[in-house]
């Protein structure tokens, strides 16, 4: 609105005859913004990702989630001094550039944590790093054990503590599984490590036969024939989605008609899109929540974020909305003058941290078979079934 001249050098008047006391607020205020400034911390999360690559598809939607709860945090923690500052850089799933963006990111960005790494061989080069930094790596995205053990100090998983109603405490397929993978990588290696120690678990014998083979050469069909000679109920891969479907092409043209079961870093998007109709009766692992609409709280949390941003709902995108938001907990907890290892203190008794109708442990060293893992499968058109 537009002062009438009288009213405006009224206003003028005043404003010199209370010249002092405005200058004495002004002056209190801004006393008070630096000592707020001065109190307040921006805490950087360093992440290595694949933003490009094989895994691309996963790292794009797990390192979204983890920026979309950063800007939830930053808008709705304001009154508790700290911002949450990610640091994301693209390691094209490569140990080695992620073994670099470590350093980096411990070095020249002045990261407070590293955070999110995606892939077991990925993780260990920033656990390793964070290990001679004296700092630590907090929710790796991935499934080596020995990123989980106690011995690990500077690594802090984030596991769920409760099952769920299809939690899986016994491999459906019994005892004559067959496992495959398709890499000689750390992470090959862990995922045939992890599917023995559940048949172990469960007294279920060995496995049928197992292959570790490169995704790529001319080893695959003779492994695929090898595997297939022992009958198997069902065959476990360990393979990013274009591998996977690539697999179950190759067995299906070949008459096997059991079942496949996959990991969660497989990415169901990019593997339907792979395989299309074709994807019908695969069952995937997952450890967070379905990204569908439902009344949980930490899923209507997620999809509002959604909703209000330019991403698309994925449970990867859910895994990262969930790390950055017990990352975003932990520091809050800890206050704005943590350290590394006041933070991992912290992060030690949250044993049992409600994300939003979802409970984590952050022990160090967790090993809990009780922990959720939903198992679920997808149909030729698309849907999604637990």
């Amino acid at each position: 609105m537009l002062l009438s001249r009288r009213r405006w050098f009224g206003k003028v008047g005043a404003g010199l005859l209370m010249g002092g006391l405005g200058a004495t607020r002004i002056g209190h205020a801004q006393t008070a913004r630096s000592a707020a400034a001065a109190a307040s911390r921006t805490v950087i999360l360093g992440q290595s990702v694949p933003l490009t690559g094989a895994a691309s598809e996963i790292g794009l939607a797990f390192a979204a989630g983890c920026r979309l709860y950063a800007t939830h945090f930053n808008e709705t923690q304001a009154a508790s001094g700290i911002q949450l500052k990610l640091v994301q850089l693209d390691d094209g799933y490569d140990a080695a550039r992620a073994a670099a963006n470590a350093r980096t990111l411990l070095g020249a960005d002045k990261a407070d944590l590293l955070f999110g790494f995606v892939g077991t061989a990925s993780s260990e080069a920033g656990a390793a790093a964070a290990a001679q930094q004296g700092n630590l790596l907090f929710a790796p995205f991935a499934a080596c054990a020995a990123l989980h053990m106690p011995t690990c100090s500077t690594c802090v998983p984030a596991w769920p503590t409760k099952p769920s109603r299809s939690c899986a405490n016994a491999p459906p397929w019994g005892r004559r599984a067959s496992r495959w993978s398709a890499t000689t990588t750390p992470w090959g290696r862990a995922g045939l490590a992890a599917v023995q120690q559940a048949m172990t678990d469960q007294k279920l014998g060995p496995l049928a036969a197992s292959a570790l083979v490169p995704a790529a050469g001319d080893k695959l069909d003779a492994a695929l024939a090898a595997v297939q000679k022992q009958n198997p109920q069902a065959i476990v891969l360990v393979s990013l989605s274009s591998t996977t479907a690539n697999v179950i092409r190759k067995l299906r043209k070949s008459g096997y008609a059991g079942a496949f079961m996959a990991f969660s870093i497989v990415g169901i998007d990019p593997l339907y899109a792979a395989l299309g109709k074709d994807i019908g009766g695969i069952v995937i692992s997952q450890v967070v929540p379905s990204p569908r609409p439902s009344g949980i709280p930490i899923v209507k949390e997620y999809l509002a974020a959604i909703d209000n941003s330019d991403q698309t709902a994925s449970y990867e995108g859910m895994e990262g909305f969930i790390a950055a938001k017990a990352a975003g907990e932990a520091i809050r907890r800890a206050g704005r003058g943590f350290t590394p290892a006041s933070l991992q203190r912290v992060m030690a008794g949250m044993t049992d941290y409600d994300v939003g109708g979802f409970r984590i442990n952050l022990r160090p060293g967790l090993r809990d078979p009780q922990r959720t893992i939903d198992l679920i499968s997808i149909t030729a058109d698309g849907r999604v079934l637990r």
